[in-house]
């Protein structure tokens, strides 16, 4: 089936871990035995190859640069300008995966139909460009709002306006209190070139402000329901039925502490917590549950962010086993229409309603 993963950190990969992904992820994974600067060296699941094994054909490919204020402990770059050249040199390399025929850019309805005609021609995917489409996490190397009309000119879709702890423009994951000024003014500079809002991340506190003050299109990229894990990262029920009356679609991520309860990082192993793919299922019934269809969820798995074999389901040996998915979603229960909806449908409806 063909899938779409709306949340890989692929070119922080590239050029933070220095990972070539236009090779197999055994081939990555071999060349970094004994690298220890990286709790996830040598357990890559994330690869160009991998995708395409999977048929994961279009994925939401981001671009990161977090900035920290003296005092705070956040890995991150020590001035906007420093986190805007960080993004800039991502793009760089997205730029030179397309040159490579490794990647192609979808920025609107007309590459996005082209896109989907190519990778449903029936021919052999093994040299087909992966789609992505150009999402900012967190938005703090925005140095003002006025760089953001640039970064819509070089593809950029969706913006999440905040990643972990205190943001420039939105306080994010562990953090709290509303966005300022700035934040609203961002939000309203993003609904006027109809950027995405990805609200992934954001704090209770401006999460709640943000669908007050943006009357754009909202998705979630990568989130989990709080009901099963306990944590200010995952969404609320009330905060999960707030999305579906906006007509998003939220993410099931595969980052393992945010799919099982009692994560202890660095001691717990996937196997010994009982976390497979089935348990990414239960978070995808919770929200079909309160929706009361299948039409507000979609894959965005994360597998790239930080982490691999060591905190992902352990019957996942690369991003390719998310063709796993389909037979776990029917052995619940879930309609072969349902399905489709949920490996690659509901992002496809929503694009196109975004973009139309």
């Amino acid at each position: 089936m063909f899938i779409i993963d709306a949340h890989l950190d692929l070119s922080m990969n590239a050029l933070e871990w220095n990972r070539d992904l236009q090779r197999p992820v055994a081939e990555i994974n071999q060349r970094e035995e004994g690298l220890t600067d990286k709790p996830d060296r040598a357990k890559a699941v994330v690869s160009l190859p991998e995708l395409r094994k999977g048929n994961i054909g279009l994925v939401v490919a981001t671009q990161i640069g977090r900035y920290v204020a003296p005092g705070n402990s956040l890995p991150g770059w020590h001035s906007p300008e420093q986190a805007w050249a960080q993004t800039q040199g991502q793009l760089a390399w997205y730029i030179a995966m397309e040159i490579a025929g490794e990647m192609t850019q979808v920025t609107d309805l007309q590459s996005l139909n082209n896109h989907l005609a190519l990778w449903n021609d029936g021919a052999d995917n093994t040299d087909k460009p992966i789609g992505y489409i150009l999402s900012l996490e967190g938005a703090d190397s925005i140095i003002d709002v006025g760089f953001l009309e640039s970064a819509y000119q070089n593809g950029l879709r969706a913006v999440g306006p905040a990643h972990y702890g205190p943001g420039r423009y939105a306080n994010g994951t562990d953090a709290t209190g509303k966005m300022g000024a700035n934040g609203i003014e961002l939000l309203k500079e993003m609904e006027r070139l109809n950027i995405i809002l990805d609200a992934t991340h954001l704090c209770d506190d401006a999460f709640w402000q943000a669908l007050d003050n943006f009357n754009g299109h909202i998705w979630a990229s990568h989130n989990n329901c709080r009901a099963l894990v306990n944590h200010n990262r995952q969404y609320s029920d009330e905060m999960i039925k707030a999305l579906i009356e906006r007509g998003a679609v939220i993410g099931a991520a595969l980052d393992a502490w945010m799919m099982v309860p009692n994560w202890v990082r660095g001691e717990s192993t996937p196997r010994k917590m009982n976390c497979n793919l089935e348990v990414m299922i239960d978070h995808i019934d919770h929200i079909c549950q309160i929706a009361g269809n299948a039409l507000h969820v979609g894959m965005g798995t994360d597998l790239d962010g930080a982490f691999g074999k060591e905190q992902c389901p352990y019957d996942l040996e690369t991003i390719a086993d998310m063709q796993k998915v389909p037979s776990l979603l029917k052995k619940r229960g879930y309609t072969n229409a349902d399905i489709e909806n949920m490996m690659h449908g509901n992002w496809l409806r929503f694009l196109r309603n975004a973009w139309k």
